[in-house]
């Protein structure tokens, strides 16, 4: 079997030659060590400082030829696009200043801080979303499309073009609705208590707005479509199931809907957290895998295979903290276990509880793959 096949076959419910693999993602530093060079593909950080400082040539030659390397170095089925590894946005004329090292402000009087723990820059201080007060003729009429650089669609189908036929493509849509909250969390779950109506103007807004640009950014070779909203804390889910029903359900539904009805394409749902109380809906809402399965919080792989193992294909397995803080021999044993529980019978894939986050040890994640190699014929 091809890569592309044996994926098509755990989504369908058929017995592959072997339990596919795949990841979420691979970040920076794994990616630098396995190609032997730097690379701008999964550093978000460096991705975006390089675009402040004008410099997205750079960021556009190495996202085309280091996906396209690593995939080649990798034995993996599955090729997919998440954030800094596609998309190059539009120059800003006036972009953020530097303060120091680490932190930067732009004009608005946002901050923006450097983090050595996730290799990311988050935005710590907003002023102006402080201010912000959401109306409800925002959420009207047509809503605009969201303007990427051009080249973005020649790194996609450039590196779609190199794996078509041979690896089972993950690429971008026009977006999720997942659970939407208008602000952030904080500011999105005040609005939802207190103007209801407003939330339900929002989603059908977003749900118009990512409909159109599907036409834009499905790419008619890519087999699935990977969405990553997460909709729970390690406890459980940000809202009660019952408000995940009445406000965020049919619209989800919808998405996955027209994904399928129009572009044939797959639905892969990467989710952090405990959702337990959500995994019906992920049914009713027609995903066919669900990537992350935490067992930090409380999703235990074996658990989940026994209660909705024959309704979506599991995609996941290997403790990501085992990755980054643990031993070869507890990657090991986590491959071993996940394939003890969750190979018979199929519908599932081999990866990291999240991905090959930053700080994944690299001997860790060789142990993976070696183990893997060992264990995944049927």
């Amino acid at each position: 079997m091809t890569a592309k096949e044996r994926v098509h076959a755990v989504l369908s419910g058929r017995l592959p030659d072997r339990v596919p693999i795949g990841e979420f993602a691979v970040d920076f530093d794994t990616v630098e060590k396995i190609l032997g060079h730097e690379t701008y593909l999964r550093a978000k950080a460096k991705s975006q400082i390089a675009f402040w400082e004008g410099r997205q040539d750079e960021v556009v030659q190495s996202y085309l030829e280091d996906h396209i390397a690593l995939h080649r170095k990798l034995d993996l089925d599955i090729i997919t696009f998440p954030m800094a590894t596609w998309e190059i946005p539009l120059p800003i004329e006036d972009p953020p200043q530097r303060l120091d090292e680490n932190t930067w402000q732009d004009r608005q009087g946002r901050i923006y801080k450097y983090s050595d723990f996730t290799a990311d820059i988050t935005c710590i201080h907003d002023p102006v979303m402080q201010e912000k007060v959401f109306r409800h003729e925002e959420f009207e009429g047509e809503p605009p499309l969201p303007q990427l650089d051009e080249r973005s669609w020649h790194i996609l189908n450039t590196v779609i073009e190199t794996f078509h036929g041979e690896k089972f493509i993950c690429g971008p849509s026009g977006g999720e609705i997942g659970i939407v909250l208008p602000g952030g969390m904080e500011k999105g779950m005040i609005t939802l208590m207190e103007d209801p109506e407003l939330i339900r103007k929002a989603v059908q807004f977003y749900a118009n707005q990512y409909k159109r640009a599907d036409e834009r950014w499905v790419h008619p070779k890519a087999d699935a479509v990977l969405w990553g909203h997460d909709f729970a804390y390690k406890t459980g889910p940000f809202i009660s199931p019952a408000m995940f029903r009445d406000f965020y359900l049919d619209a989800n539904k919808e998405r996955v809907r027209h994904i399928k009805s129009t572009y044939g394409q797959r639905i892969m749902k990467h989710c952090c957290g405990n959702v337990w109380r959500l995994l019906d809906y992920f049914i009713e809402i027609g995903y066919d895998a669900y990537q992350s399965i935490q067992p930090t919080a409380d999703m235990d792989l074996a658990r989940v295979k026994q209660r909705y193992g024959d309704k979506i294909t599991l995609w996941g397995g290997v403790a990501v903290e085992h990755l980054i803080s643990g031993t070869p021999e507890d990657v090991r044993r986590d491959v071993r276990s996940a394939m003890a529980y969750a190979k018979e019978g199929g519908r599932f894939i081999l990866g990291a509880s999240h991905s090959i986050a930053v700080g994944s040890q690299y001997d860790n994640y060789m142990a993976m793959l070696d183990e893997y190699h060992k264990t995944r014929d049927y």
